[in-house]
């Protein structure tokens, strides 16, 4: 069992800093970078990426996908295609609904395997091969240009920086940082927050996705990570029309269900894999033992990047296969973080590469044994969190 203390690793003494840090990142700012120390364990970094590098060197091996992956990519994307297919033929509501439940789990295996891979350039060694698949995000209903600066750039880069990771930003009803205002609601977060996760993707499918879109080109963070602004409005909007027309027009116009069967199949798809994914990316980050730290007056994290990435992630499960195969390695979220460039099929022989390294510098290594302990750790947390 963790110790439930009431300090979560917060650095203390930043209250009025981080009260305009929070007004800047809500404002139209500049977006400002938080950088890191280049010195503090700088031999660590240094000796984890020598061994790491030499694990591949010797063993002859591709730090991208093999064939096991490309045999899960064939079978998630066959997933989600058939079942849509049979969904045109049947005039059976419960095998409809069906289909519908297995596009949902697809869909969020596609999201944690796929298209994850691929934005982070690690699926293949060919930038064609990555920017093809890394849309298949926006076959699900997503945007691959708001993930790639949700994700690899805010949330890999400032991992539980609060204002800079997204992932830990101020929700309506959620708190999910330390630093974060705390509101009576969030009490009951530790119960509310579970059934709230399956909205997840309806968010991105609807509204979010516009609203981040508009946010990073107010920021100036857009221009920076795409080739054209215009084109990708032009993209956002033409995937998101096409995937409207493929999931709830032709469905409306070519099955024999009417528009309340639709739409709440198509809820009910979108509900399963929001669900999923939470339950996988929640825990990685949210657990006792992780840090939340923030920068110094001189907007400085005082440690190593690869340091602060053992403090402020968490993995888990590590010797279950199936949840490994499905949810794409991130259930060893730690050496996902720390070398994203890597695909998720390696992780699990790396993972005792970084804990050995981590241990012979005094790190933690952040883990627990089962999935279901870190859905427990994940729930102490959320309780911890609504609380003063």
């Amino acid at each position: 069992m963790y110790p439930l203390n009431t300090d979560f690793c917060i650095k203390k003494g930043r209250k009025n800093y981080h009260s305009k840090f929070n007004r800047m990142s809500e404002s139209n700012t500049v977006f400002k970078p938080v950088r890191f120390s280049n010195t503090i364990n700088k031999d660590f970094s240094k000796t984890l990426n020598d061994r790491v590098n030499n694990y591949f060197k010797s063993n002859n091996l591709s730090k991208h996908a093999n064939a096991e992956m490309v045999i899960k990519t064939i079978f998630l994307l066959s997933l989600l295609v058939i079942p849509y297919a049979i969904s045109f033929l049947t005039f059976n509501t419960y095998v409809f609904y069906g289909m519908y439940v297995l596009m949902g789990f697809a869909s969020a295996g596609i999201g944690l395997s796929i298209m994850h891979d691929a934005n982070h350039g690690s699926y293949s060694q060919k930038p064609l091969v990555n920017k093809l698949l890394a849309y298949t995000l926006n076959i699900v209903g997503g945007n691959a240009t708001n993930w790639k600066i949700q994700h690899n750039v805010f949330h890999h880069t400032y991992t539980n920086i609060d204002s800079y990771d997204e992932d830990i930003q101020i929700r309506a009803i959620m708190r999910f940082s330390p630093h974060s205002p705390l509101k009576a609601l969030h009490k009951w977060q530790y119960i509310y927050a579970w059934p709230l996760y399956g909205f997840m993707t309806l968010s991105w499918v609807l509204t979010k996705d516009v609203k981040q879109l508009i946010g990073y080109q107010k920021q100036g963070v857009l221009q920076k990570h795409t080739e054209s602004v215009v084109k990708s409005w032009i993209w956002l909007i033409a995937t998101k029309i096409g995937y409207y027309v493929l999931m709830i027009a032709l469905p409306l116009l070519f099955t024999n269900f009417i528009w309340w069967q639709v739409l709440l199949a198509f809820f009910t798809m979108h509900y399963i894999a929001g669900f999923v994914l939470g339950l996988i990316f929640q825990p990685a980050h949210l657990m006792e033992m992780n840090e939340f730290p923030l920068p110094n007056e001189e907007n400085m994290i005082e440690e190593n990047w690869f340091a602060h990435q053992l403090k402020t992630t968490c993995n888990f499960g590590h010797n279950n296969k199936l949840l490994t195969w499905y949810c794409g390695g991130l259930n060893h979220q730690v050496e996902h973080h720390l070398f994203p460039n890597i695909c998720h099929v390696h992780y699990s022989k790396l993972s005792d590469i970084v804990r050995t390294t981590a241990k012979e510098f005094n790190l933690p290594y952040n883990e627990v044994g089962t999935f279901t302990e870190a859905l427990y750790y994940h729930g102490r947390m959320l309780y911890k969190l609504g609380r003063a």
